[in-house]
């Protein structure tokens, strides 16, 4: 399996080649939404798309055919297809994704790609800043080539989908899951968080009963690039204790910050592994399954 990870020097490589590719920018900040747009306004990669978590990679309010549930549900991929149709996205492209907040939130669009059938996806290592170090171009004002999944888009391409690459686990699996060899939980909140000491966001504290916890910000060094992937390799063989690596589903609060650990696991040479999109916002929107805390 190849690295998910694209350093600044082969982006540059790849930029000058001349070969089909896009870049987006997913920028977010989860107790601050429009914050992302604004760093994006600042100063982007030349050329890039703007992603934002809540407009494009999160269903519209009240849509009937989301893919998932929780706080940030999944669009359905048919709607997915039609932004990527309108941001000009062909599958012979290879597509480069970057964040500003330790791929917390490209690693949504990453993942959505793969889900869409996408073969070529590559996330920045460093994100936006190794990128500014050393000396990128970049361009500055609002995005021109955002991209609509509204019905105007019907007059677009829309992007053929295929057969997705990366597994997703409903809730319904998980929970009939729970306890099992066959399923080993690994969730990816702040320590406090997984406990239930705090929950500033959803309305019950505690996690999935016999979950794992990793959080996704010990992927990182500490100049913000994926750990080498030995180490990687060693941490989650830790975590797991002997349980098989393939039987991992990640979770979170809302599907999205899970995704860096599927990175992780994928540098470190773990396999694919799946992810539980709804996580714990959807998980506990039910009052009868089980939480527990501690």
């Amino acid at each position: 399996m190849s690295s998910p990870l694209i350093s600044v020097a082969e982006l540059q490589t790849l930029l000058t080649s001349g070969a089909p590719c896009k870049v987006f920018d997913c920028s977010f900040e989860l107790m601050t939404p429009d914050a992302g747009d604004l760093q994006f306004a600042q100063a982007h990669i030349a050329g890039a798309v703007r992603a934002n978590l809540d407009r494009h990679l999160s269903a519209a309010k009240l849509a009937t055919d989301a893919a998932s549930g929780g706080r940030h549900p999944l669009p359905s991929r048919e709607t997915f297809a039609q932004w990527l149709g309108s941001v000009g996205l062909t599958p012979e492209m290879t597509a480069v994704v970057y964040d500003r907040q330790g791929a917390n939130y490209c690693g949504r669009l990453w993942w959505m790609l793969k889900w869409a059938g996408h073969e070529n996806v590559l996330v920045l290592d460093g994100g936006f800043q190794a990128w500014q170090a050393a000396g990128g171009a970049v361009s500055v004002g609002a995005s021109a080539l955002e991209g609509s999944a509204s019905a105007s888009a019907k007059f677009m391409p829309i992007y053929p989908l295929a057969p997705a690459r990366l597994a997703i686990a409903a809730t319904e699996t998980v929970a009939a899951n729970v306890g099992r060899a066959t399923q080993t939980l690994i969730d990816a909140r702040a320590p406090a968080r997984f406990r239930g000491e705090v929950e500033p966001l959803d309305p019950v504290a505690g996690h999935i009963p016999g979950a794992l916890n990793r959080p996704f910000t010990q992927n990182l060094d500490a100049q913000g690039f994926f750990k080498p992937a030995a180490t990687l390799r060693a941490e989650f063989e830790t975590l797991l204790a002997g349980r098989d690596p393939a039987t991992v589903v990640h979770h979170c609060g809302s599907g999205v910050s899970a995704v860096p650990n599927i990175i992780a696991m994928e540098i470190a040479g773990l396999g694919s592994t799946a992810l539980y999109a709804g996580s714990w916002s959807d998980w506990c929107s039910d009052p009868t399954r089980p939480v527990e805390q501690g």
